[in-house]
């Protein structure tokens, strides 16, 4: 069975990346909504990017 990553924008708070993500790997959507935070207080602009391109190659396969 092929896995994707796709957005879920049931449970979506922005773009639904998070949720996403969550779906994806299995885990509670807020852990990886807190770990993106994280990043970005780490990181800065560099995960707010990344972020924004995860939405936008998800969103158009």
């Amino acid at each position: 069975m092929e896995r994707r990553f796709v957005l879920n924008k049931q449970d979506a708070k922005l773009m639904g990346v998070a949720a996403g993500l969550a779906d994806y790997t299995g885990t509670d959507p807020l852990l990886v909504r807190l770990a993106i935070i994280l990043a970005v207080l780490v990181t800065g602009p560099i995960a707010i990017l990344l972020y924004f391109a995860a939405g936008l190659l998800a969103a158009n396969p």
